[in-house]
């Protein structure tokens, strides 16, 4: 597996959603949860729901990253790939845990 460069992690926001970025971040992280147990109960349409949600909330907060490893998710449940989706889903926690967010 490919590991993200410093890049992929480093996100910056516009000023006027910083007060949204908290909420954001939780609502993410409850995602990814949900995501682990879909992906634990075989739920490929939920995982296609997820990841195709993932692709539209990512890029309107800035963060271009959730919506790319969205669309994997979705190409991923769409083809039944277990080995991709358990990939995609580890690299979501991972950059959730090590995002780090500059406002301007």
């Amino acid at each position: 597996m490919k590991s993200m460069n410093d890049e992929a992690y480093k996100v910056t926001v516009a000023k006027d959603l910083e007060d949204l970025i908290p909420a954001f971040l939780r609502n993410r992280s409850k995602e990814l949860e949900t995501l682990k147990v879909a992906l634990a109960a075989a739920d490929f349409e939920q995982l296609r729901q997820l990841g195709h949600r993932m692709k539209g909330v990512g890029n309107s907060y800035g963060f271009a990253h959730v919506s790319v490893l969205g669309q994997e998710i979705e190409d991923g449940a769409l083809s039944g790939d277990r080995a991709s989706l358990e990939s995609h889903i580890a690299q979501y926690g991972d950059y959730l845990s090590k995002v780090q967010i500059a406002f301007e």
